[in-house]
């Protein structure tokens, strides 16, 4: 090859070097900017899950008491157990549990505050933009709450001599009956406050929402009957 041939051919080598190179770079700071927006916007999308957490959550629950005045033949407004249901003071709504009853059942009686109880249940938050209904970070229910389908277990609201569960939960069971399946809502002040509970998908200040079905109970010292058993009376 001639000299002048030979400058010709490295030189047109040269520029599409250069420009494999100026493309192969782009692509990478595309790749990168990509990878830093999606890293950003799964960031924000995050915090931005429970921002102002606990102004919502009280928003939510003072909501609550618009739902029973339009509704009070099937909302309940229950004081917490461990205060004087007859006080003349005003109590804050904090006090209290909300429950939406969603099915009734035909027994009467109530727990006692030292039964066994045998119950399913599902816990969830507030609704938030992922979590539309609410997340779930807790239950017995396999996919879908069903009465008909719920795994059940066994609780106790007292042992030892001190609460196995928070006051919300010990109010609402208080009044229900067999069969029951009540919706209940708790303040944190009634449930787990301000405690960060986040390794249990539950930030501090969070309102709880149960959905909760009591099955059976039995005086303390008394076995509970057999699921199969209760399933066929």
């Amino acid at each position: 090859m001639k000299n002048e041939e030979f400058a010709t051919a490295t030189a047109k080598g040269g520029i599409m070097l250069r420009s494999v190179m100026r493309m192969l770079l782009c692509a990478a700071l595309v790749a990168f900017h990509s990878s830093l927006f999606t890293a950003c916007s799964e960031e924000t999308e995050e915090s931005s899950e429970y921002d102002n957490w606990q102004a919502r959550n009280e928003v939510f629950f003072a909501s609550l008491e618009d739902s029973l005045a339009k509704a009070p033949a099937q909302w309940l407004k229950l004081k917490n157990y461990s205060l004087d249901e007859t006080a003349e003071t005003a109590s804050p709504s904090t006090d209290y549990v909300y429950a939406k009853v969603i099915g009734s059942g035909t027994d009467t009686a109530s727990p006692m505050f030292t039964d066994s109880l045998r119950l399913s249940y599902e816990g969830r938050l507030i609704p938030t933009t992922n979590y539309p209904a609410g997340y779930v970070f807790d239950g017995t229910a396999y996919g879908t709450y069903n009465d008909a389908t719920n795994a059940t277990t066994k609780m106790v609201m007292v042992q030892s001599g001190y609460e196995a569960l928070i006051p919300g939960w010990i109010t609402a069971l208080l009044h229900m009956h067999r069969g029951d399946h009540w919706r209940v809502y708790i303040p944190h002040q009634l449930g787990y406050g301000s405690d960060d509970k986040t390794s249990d998908g539950i930030p501090p200040y969070s309102t709880l929402i149960f959905d909760i079905t009591l099955v059976d109970f039995s005086p303390a010292g008394e076995a509970l009957p057999a699921w199969s058993a209760r399933q066929t009376r």
